[in-house]
């Protein structure tokens, strides 16, 4: 898969919150666009947090199709997620758009891709876009070695992707679900 040059987005769960968040940086190649994008959705009578990376388009354009997936499989995550990737894979127009996505609910956590891919992290921490790496690794330092909260968690850990990944600024938006 072609690495995805374009903002982080990072979900994070304890026992008593899930919490996704973003930054709001657009960029064009080598430019800054925009500082305050929002690419978090809360979907399905807010019991489900999403997240994008990558072209503008193609995440707002899943973004839509995953609700409908959504709203076929009257909220159930799994199924709705498990068919939407099959369409996504399947479909010659969606292979084509160039985003990843993050999906969440009080149970389950996902990445999906276009690719076919539905990987449910072991430790509950979902991580994509350019400066996913970065946030991965500080959101699992801050599990083990801190007292924090979930939302402090993506706080920090977005803060500091955003002091070492170009595509990513610190212009946050947060979302989460009480479970």
């Amino acid at each position: 898969m072609t690495p995805i040059r374009s903002t982080t987005i990072l979900g994070v769960r304890d026992d008593k919150k899930v919490v996704l968040g973003g930054d709001g940086q657009v960029s064009l190649g080598d430019t800054v666009m925009k500082q305050s994008a929002n690419k978090i959705r809360r979907m399905y009578d807010d019991r489900i947090l999403a997240g994008f990376a990558g072209a503008a388009a193609d995440g707002l354009t899943l973004f839509t199709l995953f609700e409908s997936k959504l709203d076929e499989y009257r909220g159930n995550l799994v199924r709705a997620v498990v068919e939407f990737t099959k369409d996504w894979r399947s479909d010659r127009y969606l292979r084509q758009l160039e985003a990843l996505l993050v999906v969440m609910d009080t149970q389950y956590s996902f990445v999906v891709s276009g690719n076919g891919d539905i990987i449910e992290p072991d430790d509950g921490i979902t991580a994509i876009g350019s400066g996913g790496p970065y946030a991965l690794a500080a959101a699992r330092g801050l599990i083990t070695h801190s007292e924090l909260d979930a939302r402090q968690i993506v706080e920090a850990s977005l803060s500091i992707a955003a002091s070492i990944c170009v595509y990513t600024n610190d212009q946050l938006t947060i979302e989460e679900l009480s479970i």
